[in-house]
């Protein structure tokens, strides 16, 4: 019987299982990808908005050449830390339910299945991209993570968004080659954007060098053409790719296969108790970006990463009054 099992192999899964093995506990991790595999799907070469210091768990240094790292450092970095601590990792083995209730949980995966007392389920948000919802949206050249700009050099390539990561994408292709055109819902590019990028990209635009289409939304993917609707009225435009850069969100069927429910307000936020993290389902905790739900930018690494110690420290006290309430010995509590 383990005392903890972590759905999850990303810098917060991590996170919790050093926590949990510094409070003694026995955990394991169970990962349906790579190790922290929503980093290795970023774009090559791209930088963190944030700095090392508060990408660090385990209380290990986070070294990196800049100041601010790179997805290549970053997986480097948390692969060394899950190497330095020890922990068992089992990857590519996607969890197909939990049963049972506290103390006495089965965690069934495609490789086997594990007992445990508690489930921390932090699987993020990055596996699911927000749909268009529109005619052509499933074609072969519309794509929903970008990774590098060289297969669109000399292409003419429709961007869908106006977020960092549609204007991180338009500036890379841009610059690679591409004719590009963005689509932004919005009338203008946003705050929202770094303030690094959001100075270039609107000089790109008004220079003509990246062309865009404000209060704009996207109407119909065809084989080699978008139909766009804007104000102003309706434009086709050529086209050879699709970047739609259009976010993510939590795997909600995955969540009610696990029994945690979700709130009925605007962010489908997910239930879960706001200091402990906890959810409705005893003994199943949420970690990192996955609770703020449709939220996704309410939860980063910087500040997600410290769920791992209420949570843990939720699971030692619980652990603590079942000792005391039942007279057992406990490991875990001493």
């Amino acid at each position: 019987m383990i005392d903890v099992v972590v759905v999850g192999a990303g810098p917060v899964g991590l996170a919790c299982a050093i926590e949990a093995r510094q409070a003694g506990l026995d955990v394991v991790v169970v990962e349906k990808g790579s190790l922290v595999n929503s980093l290795v799907g970023y774009p090559s070469r791209m930088e963190f908005f944030s700095t090392p210091s508060l990408m660090e768990i385990g209380g290990h240094p986070f070294p990196t050449l800049g100041y601010k790292p790179t997805r290549e450092e970053g997986i480097e970095y948390y692969r060394r830390v899950a190497e330095a601590e020890q922990l068992d990792i089992r990857l590519y083995s996607p969890v197909v339910r939990i049963d049972g209730e506290r103390d006495a949980f089965r965690v069934t995966t495609e490789s086997g299945t594990i007992d445990c007392r508690n489930v921390i389920v932090a699987v993020g948000f990055f596996d699911i991209p927000n749909k268009l919802a529109i005619p052509g949206e499933d074609l072969p050249h519309v794509i929903h993570y970008y990774k590098e700009p060289y297969p669109f050099s000399r292409q003419n390539v429709t961007i869908i968004g106006g977020k960092n990561s549609a204007a991180k994408a338009a500036l890379d292709c841009y610059r690679h080659g591409a004719n590009v055109t963005m689509v932004i819902r919005g009338p203008e590019i946003t705050d929202s954007v770094k303030y690094w990028i959001k100075p270039d990209l609107i000089n790109r635009i008004a220079e003509g060098s990246i062309a865009a289409f404000f209060n704009a939304t996207i109407s119909a993917i065809g084989e080699s053409s978008v139909a766009i609707s804007t104000p102003e009225g309706h434009h086709q435009i050529d086209t050879d790719w699709v970047l739609a850069m259009t976010g993510y969100r939590p795997d909600y069927a995955l969540l009610e296969t696990f029994g945690i429910d979700t709130g009925d307000d605007e962010h489908r936020t997910p239930i879960h108790d706001a200091n402990s993290f906890e959810t409705n389902r005893p003994g199943v905790y949420l970690a990192g970006t996955v609770c703020g739900g449709l939220k996704t930018s309410k939860w980063f690494i910087e500040n997600g990463r410290f769920h791992a110690a209420q949570i843990v420290e939720h699971i030692v006290s619980g652990a603590t009054k079942a000792h005391d309430l039942e007279g057992r010995h406990w490991r875990t509590a001493e």
